[in-house]
């Protein structure tokens, strides 16, 4: 018995003292309301960061599509050719520029970790989609789709909405798993999505099981205040920049008569 209590302390004690390039790579999550630009430059603060100190091992976004990424860039790639090789497109490119910059100036491959626009008519209408989150994390999908849409959503497009979530955060969970995989030990990936993407009970962390037969080493920050109802490992502060009810100019715009046709005469 003593014997083998000395083995253990012995192997207690060699784990503590691995340096870190001998631990697993780990997985960091962030999660953003994508109007918030105090967010986007924590992110870029965290990227420079991890890159300085040589633990980024890429860097996963919601602002880009599968399959592009910047592995084929070199460092001083100017942004023109980086929004290229990411075809960015659909979102402001200013807010997440030094971000996406940090990485490729450190030699970081950035990734687009979104499901593909094309697929997204093939995932509303995915049936299977619907078995890979319990009824209780599609609950929480689907209010926050009806929510998102501020309350102006057919009822009968819901289940497709909530389905392309699911597509979108399983695609993300693929991108990064894989990521994780290519990493060496002591590095991180790092992911920036909408904060409900990430969540840990109805985002892309509910997808990782089924991407990777050891569960990775996961954190999960969000900017968000705790009343928001989405799970998180930690919760940072960020200045808040007030911004336009968009749900507000959606009602007025649908509320405005469309304007009458042109006479062909």
């Amino acid at each position: 018995m003593a014997n083998s209590m000395t083995r253990c302390a012995a192997l207690a004690l060699a784990l503590v003292l691995l340096p870190a390039s001998a631990t697993a790579a780990r997985l960091l999550f962030f999660g953003e309301q994508h109007d918030q630009p105090d967010q986007q430059r924590q992110v870029a603060a965290e990227v420079q960061a991890l890159a300085a100190r040589g633990e980024l091992a890429a860097v996963v976004l919601e602002m880009a599509e599968q399959p592009h990424r910047t592995s084929a860039l070199p460092r001083d790639a100017g942004e023109a050719a980086v929004r290229e090789a990411l075809q960015w497109r659909g979102w402001p490119w200013e807010p997440y520029a030094p971000l996406v910059m940090n990485a490729v100036r450190a030699g970081v491959p950035v990734l687009g970790g979104n499901l593909p626009r094309s697929a997204m008519r093939a995932a509303m209408a995915d049936g299977s989609l619907d078995t890979l989150l319990d009824e209780s994390a599609r609950a929480l999908l689907a209010d926050a789709v009806r929510i998102g849409h501020c309350d102006l959503l057919p009822a009968a497009q819901q289940p497709g909405m909530v389905r392309i979530q699911i597509a979108r955060d399983q695609a993300m969970a693929r991108v990064a798993a894989q990521a994780l995989r290519d990493a060496p030990p002591g590095a991180t990936v790092l992911l920036l999505a909408g904060a409900m993407h990430v969540s840990r009970d109805r985002g892309v962390p509910l997808h990782l099981p089924r991407e990777m037969a050891v569960p990775p080493t996961l954190q999960v920050v969000l900017f968000s205040p705790d009343s928001d109802g989405l799970r998180a490992d930690e919760r940072r502060s960020a200045q808040f920049t007030p911004q336009q009810d968009h749900c507000e100019a959606l009602r007025k715009r649908l509320a405005t008569p469309p304007a009458p046709a042109a006479s062909s005469r």
